[in-house]
């Protein structure tokens, strides 16, 4: 006779007096004991075993639930509800729940799923009041040498879907903290390894590395995942500098185009979050001195954030890194520019129609007065001169 349990993160929410948003069921009792229950349900074929009954997703115990619990992730997702309510969890369940610290459920947690690196720095984004001990950091350096070839072997996709849940939490630098002090970087995110070492600008406006100025930004965008993104990509040019013109770095958003797409494809992302981080790095400079821009740099700025879709996310990057919002101003012109109508005898002409169109809605833009920008809510400090 088989039984169910709610397993995982939910079962740790409920306990926290948090919502529990993922609902994760297991059974026992084998395969014959569940298809009985859902006669038509569908095995996905994954490793580990996943049965879909329309929409939902169930998944059997390894042996009996005491042993199971030793075979999950980390031991404050150990736990488990039997149907009468009675909780089953890892022995070191209660006391990392009520410490707050994320620890592997067993020695051999990275060996079975090297994915589990990039859940736990996950975790620490997440919840930024939870510890990541120095035993786990321990765990997560070993396993980079000694399983380095299943880790380059994971799924693009799984990698990927943590690096983006990632994006999503209130502290997402420290997705990238935890990696970088476990030495986890390489090979998935092997573009910041070399940005720690490496000077952000020259003083006053930077006196930290690249990678550290990288996960200030990344910060002061959270709340906003493709901002958060694009805030990632933005500096990652810097990295190409010839070393004989540091602290400076002439050009860094047109060398950042590639690494971006090279990451993107990497980690399987979306098309739409490839062309924000190309276009957010490529035009971020811009942004950060958007009000002293000439009428048609502005213009053709504008237009470029509406074709890729990221006016309102590109802003909150450019008031992250360079601290004035100019949001306000950007969209005043981008309602002047819509209003701009061709003139009847300029229609039909081709690139001189478009040619004209430009030319109008410039000196649209050129008759509107200058505006001071406040600073952003997610504004850096001020450099002190």
């Amino acid at each position: 006779m088989g039984e169910w349990y709610v397993v995982g993160g939910a079962v740790r929410d409920l306990l926290l007096g948090r919502p529990a948003h993922d609902v994760d069921v297991s059974f026992s009792g084998g395969e014959a004991f569940f298809l009985q229950r859902f006669p038509a349900a569908r095995n996905t074929g994954r490793s580990p075993e996943i049965w879909l009954v329309g929409a939902d997703e169930f998944t059997p115990l390894e042996g009996d639930v005491e042993h199971d619990m030793l075979t999950r992730d980390v031991t404050v997702n150990a736990a488990a509800f039997d149907a009468q309510g009675r909780l089953f969890c890892h022995p070191d369940f209660l006391a990392d729940m009520a410490a707050r610290r994320l620890r592997f459920a067993s020695p051999d947690a990275l060996k079975n799923d090297p994915l589990r690196l990039f859940r736990v720095a996950r975790f620490a984004a997440a919840w930024p009041d939870w510890t990541v001990p120095p035993e786990t950091l321990d765990a997560m350096r070993r396993a980079a040498v000694e399983c380095r070839s299943a880790v380059a072997a994971l799924p693009a996709e799984r990698v990927g879907r943590e690096f983006l849940r990632a994006l999503e939490a209130s502290k997402p630098s420290r997705f990238f903290t935890v990696l970088r002090d476990a030495d986890c970087l390489s090979p998935w995110f092997e573009e910041l390894a070399p940005a720690a070492d490496i000077p952000a600008g020259p003083l006053p406006w930077h006196d930290n590395s690249v990678l550290d100025h990288t996960l200030e930004v990344l910060d002061r965008c959270a709340g906003h995942p493709l901002a958060a993104w694009m805030a990632l990509c933005h500096d990652l040019g810097k990295i190409r500098t010839d070393a004989a013109i540091l602290p400076h770095h002439y050009g860094h958003e047109l060398k950042g185009a590639e690494l971006v797409r090279a990451l993107g494809r990497r980690l399987r992302l979306p098309s739409r979050h490839i062309r924000a981080g190309v276009e957010g790095t490529a035009l971020h400079m811009k942004g950060g001195v958007y009000g002293s821009l000439r009428a048609g740099t502005r213009r053709d700025l504008i237009c470029k954030l509406q074709e890729a879709r990221i006016f309102h996310d590109f802003w909150i990057l450019a008031g992250a890194d360079g601290g004035w919002n100019w949001e306000p101003m950007a969209t005043r012109d981008l309602a002047a520019i819509r209003a701009v109508r061709l003139p009847e005898a300029w229609r039909n002409r081709g690139a001189e129609s478009g040619k004209r169109l430009r030319q109008l809605q410039c000196e649209a833009l050129s008759r509107l007065p200058k505006s001071q920008p406040p600073r952003a809510l997610n504004a850096p400090p001020l450099p002190e001169e």
